[in-house]
Protein backbone atom coordinates (compact mmCIF):
# COMPACT_ATOMS: atom_id res chain seq x y z
CA UNK A 1 0.00 0.00 0.00
CA UNK A 2 1.66 3.23 -1.08
CA UNK A 3 -0.15 5.62 1.23
CA UNK A 4 -0.34 4.32 4.76
CA UNK A 5 -2.24 5.89 7.60
CA UNK A 6 -0.05 6.35 10.68
CA UNK A 7 -2.88 5.23 12.90
CA UNK A 8 -4.08 1.64 13.31
CA UNK A 9 -5.79 -1.59 12.26
CA UNK A 10 -8.63 -3.88 13.23
CA UNK A 11 -9.99 -7.38 13.35
CA UNK A 12 -13.44 -8.44 12.22
CA UNK A 13 -16.18 -11.08 12.38
CA UNK A 14 -16.55 -13.32 9.34
CA UNK A 15 -17.46 -16.80 8.12
CA UNK A 16 -20.54 -18.95 8.58
CA UNK A 17 -20.77 -18.06 12.28
CA UNK A 18 -20.92 -14.36 11.42
CA UNK A 19 -23.75 -13.60 13.83
CA UNK A 20 -22.01 -15.22 16.80
CA UNK A 21 -18.70 -13.63 15.86
CA UNK A 22 -20.47 -10.33 15.36
CA UNK A 23 -21.85 -10.36 18.89
CA UNK A 24 -18.40 -11.09 20.27
CA UNK A 25 -17.06 -8.21 18.19
CA UNK A 26 -19.83 -5.95 19.49
CA UNK A 27 -18.87 -6.97 23.01
CA UNK A 28 -15.25 -6.12 22.29
CA UNK A 29 -16.17 -2.72 20.85
CA UNK A 30 -18.40 -2.10 23.87
CA UNK A 31 -15.43 -2.77 26.15
CA UNK A 32 -13.25 -0.37 24.19
CA UNK A 33 -15.88 2.38 24.38
CA UNK A 34 -16.08 1.97 28.15
CA UNK A 35 -12.29 1.94 28.54
CA UNK A 36 -11.64 4.84 26.17
CA UNK A 37 -10.87 8.01 28.18
CA UNK A 38 -13.86 10.32 28.19
CA UNK A 39 -17.38 10.60 29.52
CA UNK A 40 -18.35 6.91 29.11
CA UNK A 41 -15.42 5.82 31.24
CA UNK A 42 -16.02 8.62 33.72
CA UNK A 43 -19.64 7.48 34.08
CA UNK A 44 -18.64 4.19 35.71
CA UNK A 45 -15.30 5.21 37.23
CA UNK A 46 -17.06 7.54 39.67
CA UNK A 47 -18.43 4.45 41.43
CA UNK A 48 -15.03 2.72 41.77
CA UNK A 49 -13.13 2.99 45.06
CA UNK A 50 -9.98 1.23 43.85
CA UNK A 51 -9.26 1.47 40.14
CA UNK A 52 -7.42 -1.31 38.30
CA UNK A 53 -5.74 0.10 35.21
CA UNK A 54 -7.11 -1.28 31.95
CA UNK A 55 -9.93 -3.17 33.70
CA UNK A 56 -13.64 -2.40 33.63
CA UNK A 57 -15.30 -2.61 37.03
CA UNK A 58 -18.45 -4.56 36.22
CA UNK A 59 -20.29 -3.61 39.39
CA UNK A 60 -19.64 0.09 38.65
CA UNK A 61 -21.04 -0.40 35.13
CA UNK A 62 -24.06 -2.13 36.69
CA UNK A 63 -24.46 0.92 38.94
CA UNK A 64 -24.70 3.21 35.87
CA UNK A 65 -27.29 0.93 34.27
CA UNK A 66 -29.31 0.62 37.49
CA UNK A 67 -29.44 4.39 37.91
CA UNK A 68 -30.59 4.72 34.31
CA UNK A 69 -33.39 2.19 34.92
CA UNK A 70 -34.50 4.03 38.06
CA UNK A 71 -35.04 7.15 35.97
CA UNK A 72 -36.36 5.35 32.87
CA UNK A 73 -37.83 2.01 34.00
CA UNK A 74 -38.85 -0.57 31.43
CA UNK A 75 -41.34 -2.05 33.89
CA UNK A 76 -42.37 -1.68 37.52
CA UNK A 77 -39.65 -4.17 38.52
CA UNK A 78 -36.95 -1.72 37.44
CA UNK A 79 -37.97 0.77 40.14
CA UNK A 80 -36.21 -1.29 42.81
CA UNK A 81 -33.52 -3.03 40.75
CA UNK A 82 -30.04 -3.08 42.30
CA UNK A 83 -26.58 -3.06 40.67
CA UNK A 84 -25.92 -6.54 42.06
CA UNK A 85 -28.98 -7.87 40.20
CA UNK A 86 -27.52 -6.52 36.96
CA UNK A 87 -23.95 -7.70 37.49
CA UNK A 88 -24.45 -11.05 35.69
CA UNK A 89 -26.00 -9.28 32.67
CA UNK A 90 -23.03 -6.89 32.57
CA UNK A 91 -20.51 -9.72 32.96
CA UNK A 92 -22.04 -11.81 30.17
CA UNK A 93 -22.21 -8.78 27.86
CA UNK A 94 -18.65 -7.57 28.42
CA UNK A 95 -17.03 -11.01 28.25
CA UNK A 96 -18.89 -11.86 25.05
CA UNK A 97 -20.64 -14.89 26.55
CA UNK A 98 -24.09 -13.42 25.92
CA UNK A 99 -24.84 -9.99 24.54
CA UNK A 100 -28.56 -10.04 23.87
CA UNK A 101 -30.48 -7.39 21.96
CA UNK A 102 -32.15 -6.01 25.14
CA UNK A 103 -28.78 -5.93 26.93
CA UNK A 104 -27.10 -4.01 24.12
CA UNK A 105 -29.99 -1.53 24.00
CA UNK A 106 -29.65 -1.10 27.75
CA UNK A 107 -25.93 -0.25 27.47
CA UNK A 108 -26.56 2.20 24.63
CA UNK A 109 -29.31 4.02 26.52
CA UNK A 110 -27.60 4.00 29.93
CA UNK A 111 -24.28 5.39 28.68
CA UNK A 112 -25.74 7.60 25.97
CA UNK A 113 -23.46 6.41 23.18
CA UNK A 114 -23.39 8.73 20.18
CA UNK A 115 -25.53 7.99 17.15
CA UNK A 116 -22.62 6.71 15.04
CA UNK A 117 -21.26 4.59 17.92
CA UNK A 118 -24.65 3.03 18.57
CA UNK A 119 -25.14 2.30 14.87
CA UNK A 120 -21.72 0.69 14.73
CA UNK A 121 -22.55 -1.50 17.75
CA UNK A 122 -25.75 -2.71 16.07
CA UNK A 123 -23.95 -3.44 12.78
CA UNK A 124 -21.37 -5.48 14.65
CA UNK A 125 -24.05 -7.26 16.68
CA UNK A 126 -25.87 -8.21 13.48
CA UNK A 127 -22.71 -9.81 12.10
CA UNK A 128 -21.68 -7.25 9.48
CA UNK A 129 -18.44 -8.30 7.78
CA UNK A 130 -17.75 -4.71 6.71
CA UNK A 131 -16.65 -3.59 10.16
CA UNK A 132 -14.12 -4.86 12.67
CA UNK A 133 -12.66 -4.12 16.09
CA UNK A 134 -9.09 -4.23 17.33
CA UNK A 135 -7.73 -4.41 20.88
CA UNK A 136 -4.38 -2.62 20.93
CA UNK A 137 -2.01 -1.13 23.49
CA UNK A 138 -0.32 2.03 22.32
CA UNK A 139 0.90 3.83 19.19
CA UNK A 140 4.28 2.91 17.75
CA UNK A 141 5.93 3.95 14.48
CA UNK A 142 5.87 1.76 11.39
CA UNK A 143 9.13 -0.15 10.93
CA UNK A 144 11.66 0.24 8.16
CA UNK A 145 10.40 0.09 4.60
CA UNK A 146 12.33 -3.10 3.81
CA UNK A 147 10.69 -4.97 6.70
CA UNK A 148 7.21 -3.77 5.73
CA UNK A 149 7.82 -4.49 2.04
CA UNK A 150 8.64 -8.12 2.86
CA UNK A 151 5.21 -8.51 4.46
CA UNK A 152 3.30 -6.63 1.76
CA UNK A 153 4.95 -8.45 -1.13
CA UNK A 154 5.01 -7.21 -4.75
CA UNK A 155 2.99 -4.06 -5.42
CA UNK A 156 -0.27 -4.83 -7.25
CA UNK A 157 -1.98 -1.43 -7.27
CA UNK A 158 -1.19 2.25 -7.27
CA UNK A 159 -2.93 5.18 -5.62
CA UNK A 160 -4.54 7.67 -8.01
CA UNK A 161 -6.09 9.84 -5.30
CA UNK A 162 -6.50 9.82 -1.56
CA UNK A 163 -8.89 11.94 0.49
CA UNK A 164 -8.64 12.03 4.30
CA UNK A 165 -11.33 13.83 6.31
CA UNK A 166 -10.39 13.73 9.99
CA UNK A 167 -12.63 14.84 12.85
CA UNK A 168 -11.22 16.08 16.17
CA UNK A 169 -13.84 15.92 18.91
CA UNK A 170 -14.94 18.29 21.64
CA UNK A 171 -12.58 16.47 24.03
CA UNK A 172 -9.67 17.46 21.72
CA UNK A 173 -8.99 13.84 20.73
CA UNK A 174 -8.91 12.59 17.14
CA UNK A 175 -12.25 10.82 17.03
CA UNK A 176 -12.83 9.43 13.52
CA UNK A 177 -11.84 9.76 9.89
CA UNK A 178 -13.46 9.12 6.52
CA UNK A 179 -11.14 7.97 3.75
CA UNK A 180 -11.74 7.90 -0.02
CA UNK A 181 -9.04 5.96 -1.84
CA UNK A 182 -8.99 5.63 -5.64
CA UNK A 183 -6.70 2.83 -6.78
CA UNK A 184 -5.63 1.38 -10.13
CA UNK A 185 -4.61 -2.24 -10.65
CA UNK A 186 -1.08 -2.58 -12.03
CA UNK A 187 -1.35 -6.35 -12.22
CA UNK A 188 -4.28 -8.64 -13.11
CA UNK A 189 -6.65 -10.11 -10.55
CA UNK A 190 -6.43 -7.50 -7.75
CA UNK A 191 -9.19 -8.34 -5.26
CA UNK A 192 -7.78 -6.75 -2.09
CA UNK A 193 -5.42 -4.09 -0.80
CA UNK A 194 -3.22 -4.19 2.31
CA UNK A 195 -3.99 -2.05 5.33
CA UNK A 196 -1.13 -1.31 7.71
CA UNK A 197 -1.19 0.96 10.77
CA UNK A 198 -0.43 1.15 14.48
CA UNK A 199 -2.95 0.46 17.22
CA UNK A 200 -4.52 3.86 17.87
CA UNK A 201 -7.36 2.81 15.57
CA UNK A 202 -10.33 1.21 17.30
CA UNK A 203 -12.43 0.19 14.28
CA UNK A 204 -12.29 0.16 10.51
CA UNK A 205 -15.50 -0.02 8.49
CA UNK A 206 -15.59 -0.34 4.72
CA UNK A 207 -18.24 1.22 2.49
CA UNK A 208 -18.31 1.97 -1.24
CA UNK A 209 -15.94 -0.23 -3.21
CA UNK A 210 -15.20 -2.50 -0.27
CA UNK A 211 -16.56 -5.95 0.49
CA UNK A 212 -15.19 -6.65 3.95
CA UNK A 213 -12.12 -6.56 6.15
CA UNK A 214 -10.04 -9.71 6.09
CA UNK A 215 -10.27 -11.78 9.26
CA UNK A 216 -6.54 -12.44 9.21
CA UNK A 217 -4.48 -9.97 11.24
CA UNK A 218 -0.70 -10.22 11.34
CA UNK A 219 1.66 -8.43 13.68
CA UNK A 220 4.70 -6.69 12.22
CA UNK A 221 7.15 -5.83 14.97
CA UNK A 222 5.89 -4.15 18.12
CA UNK A 223 2.21 -3.22 18.03
CA UNK A 224 2.05 -2.70 14.28
CA UNK A 225 -0.62 -4.74 12.54
CA UNK A 226 -1.45 -5.72 9.00
CA UNK A 227 -4.66 -6.93 7.41
CA UNK A 228 -6.38 -6.59 4.04
CA UNK A 229 -9.49 -4.84 2.74
CA UNK A 230 -11.32 -7.05 0.25
CA UNK A 231 -12.63 -5.14 -2.76
CA UNK A 232 -16.21 -5.24 -4.01
CA UNK A 233 -14.96 -6.58 -7.35
CA UNK A 234 -11.76 -7.98 -8.79
CA UNK A 235 -9.74 -5.49 -10.83
CA UNK A 236 -7.96 -6.43 -14.01
CA UNK A 237 -4.89 -4.59 -15.24
CA UNK A 238 -5.61 -0.86 -15.61
CA UNK A 239 -9.03 -0.95 -13.95
CA UNK A 240 -9.84 1.45 -11.12
CA UNK A 241 -12.11 1.50 -8.09
CA UNK A 242 -13.02 4.04 -5.40
CA UNK A 243 -12.74 2.61 -1.90
CA UNK A 244 -14.42 4.30 1.04
CA UNK A 245 -13.72 3.42 4.65
CA UNK A 246 -14.11 4.93 8.11
CA UNK A 247 -11.75 4.74 11.07
CA UNK A 248 -12.45 5.41 14.72
CA UNK A 249 -9.73 6.05 17.28
CA UNK A 250 -8.94 5.47 20.95
CA UNK A 251 -6.38 8.08 21.94
CA UNK A 252 -5.80 8.25 25.73
CA UNK A 253 -6.24 12.02 25.92
CA UNK A 254 -2.69 13.17 26.73
CA UNK A 255 -2.51 16.65 25.23
CA UNK A 256 1.24 16.77 25.82
CA UNK A 257 1.78 13.73 23.55
CA UNK A 258 2.66 14.89 20.02
CA UNK A 259 1.06 11.73 18.58
CA UNK A 260 -2.33 12.99 19.82
CA UNK A 261 -1.88 16.35 18.12
CA UNK A 262 -1.13 15.27 14.57
CA UNK A 263 -2.47 13.41 11.57
CA UNK A 264 0.05 12.22 8.98
CA UNK A 265 0.34 10.14 5.85
CA UNK A 266 3.41 8.01 5.31
CA UNK A 267 4.00 7.32 1.61
CA UNK A 268 6.40 4.43 1.09
CA UNK A 269 6.59 4.63 -2.70
CA UNK A 270 4.41 7.06 -4.64
CA UNK A 271 0.90 8.46 -4.32
CA UNK A 272 -0.95 11.07 -6.33
CA UNK A 273 -3.62 13.62 -5.43
CA UNK A 274 -3.59 13.66 -1.65
CA UNK A 275 -6.40 15.79 -0.23
CA UNK A 276 -6.25 16.05 3.57
CA UNK A 277 -8.69 17.87 5.81
CA UNK A 278 -8.68 18.01 9.61
CA UNK A 279 -11.87 19.41 11.12
CA UNK A 280 -11.89 20.64 14.72
CA UNK A 281 -14.85 21.04 17.06
CA UNK A 282 -16.17 24.60 16.81
CA UNK A 283 -16.05 25.09 20.59
CA UNK A 284 -12.43 23.98 20.90
CA UNK A 285 -10.24 25.02 17.98
CA UNK A 286 -6.45 24.76 18.43
CA UNK A 287 -4.37 27.87 19.00
CA UNK A 288 -2.03 27.00 16.12
CA UNK A 289 -1.94 24.52 13.21
CA UNK A 290 0.98 23.66 10.91
CA UNK A 291 1.30 21.71 7.68
CA UNK A 292 4.57 19.80 7.90
CA UNK A 293 6.93 17.22 6.43
CA UNK A 294 8.76 14.81 8.73
CA UNK A 295 12.09 13.02 8.37
CA UNK A 296 10.40 9.62 8.16
CA UNK A 297 7.91 8.27 10.69
CA UNK A 298 10.54 8.31 13.45
CA UNK A 299 12.18 11.64 12.63
CA UNK A 300 11.40 15.22 13.49
CA UNK A 301 9.77 17.98 11.47
CA UNK A 302 12.01 19.11 8.62
CA UNK A 303 9.70 21.70 7.12
CA UNK A 304 6.53 23.39 8.34
CA UNK A 305 4.08 26.11 7.38
CA UNK A 306 1.49 27.82 9.58
CA UNK A 307 -2.12 27.18 8.52
CA UNK A 308 -5.24 29.29 9.13
CA UNK A 309 -8.48 27.44 9.80
CA UNK A 310 -11.42 28.11 7.49
CA UNK A 311 -14.92 29.09 8.64
CA UNK A 312 -15.70 25.42 9.29
CA UNK A 313 -12.74 25.16 11.69
CA UNK A 314 -10.87 22.98 9.24
CA UNK A 315 -7.30 22.81 7.99
CA UNK A 316 -6.98 21.69 4.38
CA UNK A 317 -4.14 20.82 2.01
CA UNK A 318 -3.95 19.30 -1.47
CA UNK A 319 -0.78 17.77 -2.93
CA UNK A 320 -0.46 16.71 -6.54
CA UNK A 321 1.95 13.90 -5.71
CA UNK A 322 4.04 12.45 -2.89
CA UNK A 323 7.14 10.26 -3.06
CA UNK A 324 8.66 8.46 -0.09
CA UNK A 325 7.69 11.06 2.46
CA UNK A 326 5.66 11.71 5.60
CA UNK A 327 3.33 14.72 5.52
CA UNK A 328 0.36 16.03 7.43
CA UNK A 329 -0.94 18.45 10.03
CA UNK A 330 0.01 18.97 13.65
CA UNK A 331 -1.44 21.46 16.11
CA UNK A 332 -1.17 23.08 19.50
CA UNK A 333 -3.84 23.50 22.17
CA UNK A 334 -4.39 26.24 24.72
CA UNK A 335 -2.12 25.54 27.74
CA UNK A 336 -3.83 23.36 30.35
CA UNK A 337 -3.44 26.02 33.04
CA UNK A 338 -5.42 28.53 30.97
CA UNK A 339 -8.13 25.97 30.26
CA UNK A 340 -8.54 25.29 33.97
CA UNK A 341 -8.53 29.00 34.76
CA UNK A 342 -11.16 29.66 32.12
CA UNK A 343 -13.48 27.02 33.62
Amino acid sequence: MEAQCVAGITQMPRGDSGQQDGRRAASQYLQQLLLKPGRYRQSWEQYVSRERRGTINQLAVAEVIARHLWSAPRSAADDDITPHQLKDTVSRALTGRLLSRPALALFINAFGFSEHEAARLWRLWNGSASIGVMSGSHAVPVHAETEVAEVLGPRKHQTLSLHDHVYVGEDRRIDRARMLHVIEAISPGVDRIPFLCDTNVLTIEVGQGGKEVSGEVRQIGDDVYFTEILLARTLELGETITLEYWLTYRFPGDRSDPAEREFRRAVMRHAENLDMRVEFHHDHPPTQVWWAHWDGVDGGVVQREAVTLDNQYSAHRYLRSLDKTVAGFYWQWEPESKLIGAG
